[in-house]
């Protein structure tokens, strides 16, 4: 007799880029990084089910995607494998991140079935090994597993906590996807920045390299980088889509999202000081 277990609901909120810097490369081709990721209070919705036989079920598989190579899928039957556990789950996404975006949306999908799984089989890893399963998932999923503002270095696996200014973003979406490996492809990429110290960051001193290859490549990404940077300095995130604005209070955010055109879409976001779910592991 199959038992029947309730659906519960968790947040996978997005992340932000400050800043992004390549400072090298390693010998089997990786790109090393220096960035600040920033947690925001938009997130899509993680839907799990336990089930007790076994299987993983995608309820609703993004039109295109097969279901067996879903991350969030990916990442459950991960976890299975890695703890020999035999309960199963039941999976349904509520996306409200734009895919392409750079804001992290499938890692953050990833990592929250990772952590939500984790105690609702009562596996009871600790955040080191679940952020070694993430990283065979994603180079941003250990990020939010690590679940707290971060200087991150290396392939995105070498994490420092950081205090970051606590506000509202703005953030805008052009309507495009932009395809991570042809900006990594790109001649134009700069490989060389030096190297910035985790104490005392000038954000200003600091850019994001990806930003004027995706702008070069898509205009819509320079278009709406540029029409925001009307109200405050804006970069892109990642490597794109989005593009983003700070600002110090909901009112001012509001007020510029409702100005925005037509064509992009967009949303107001709280900075957050931690993962919503960071209490789910250790």
């Amino acid at each position: 007799m199959t038992i029947s277990f309730p659906w519960q609901a968790y947040p996978a909120p997005a992340k932000l880029n400050l800043f992004l810097h390549i400072v090298g490369r390693r010998d089997d081709g990786y790109h090393l990084l220096q960035s600040v990721f920033q947690l925001i209070d938009i997130a899509d919705t993680i839907h799990l089910r336990v089930r007790d036989d076994g299987e993983i079920h995608h309820h609703n598989p993004i039109p295109g995607v097969p279901a067996d190579t879903d991350l969030t899928v990916r990442a459950a039957r991960l976890l299975q494998q890695e703890t020999g556990c035999r309960l199963g789950a039941d999976i349904r996404v509520d996306k409200r991140l734009p895919m392409g975006g750079g804001i992290g949306g499938g890692s953050s999908d990833a990592a929250t079935v990772l952590l939500a799984l984790n105690r609702l089989w009562a596996l009871n890893l600790d955040r080191s090994r679940l952020m070694q399963l993430g990283v065979q998932l994603g180079a941003d999923v250990p990020f939010f597993i690590f679940g707290r503002n971060a200087f991150v270095e290396g392939i995105g696996e070498v994490m420092t906590p950081v205090e970051t200014p606590r506000g509202w973003y703005v953030v805008l979406h052009p309507g495009i996807h932009v395809p991570t490996p042809a900006i990594f492809k790109s001649t134009a990429l700069r490989r060389d920045c030096p190297t910035v110290s985790v104490h005392g960051i000038d954000y200003a001193k600091t850019e994001n390299v990806m930003e004027s290859v995706a702008c070069s490549l898509f205009p819509q990404v320079a278009a709406a980088r540029d029409w925001l940077g009307q109200y405050a300095p804006a970069r892109m995130t990642g490597s794109g889509a989005c593009v983003f604005a700070f600002f110090a209070s909901q009112t001012e955010s509001s007020y510029v999202l409702s100005r925005s055109p037509d064509e992009l879409t967009g949303f107001n976001a709280k900075t957050l000081d931690q993962h919503p779910l960071y209490e789910y592991a250790d």
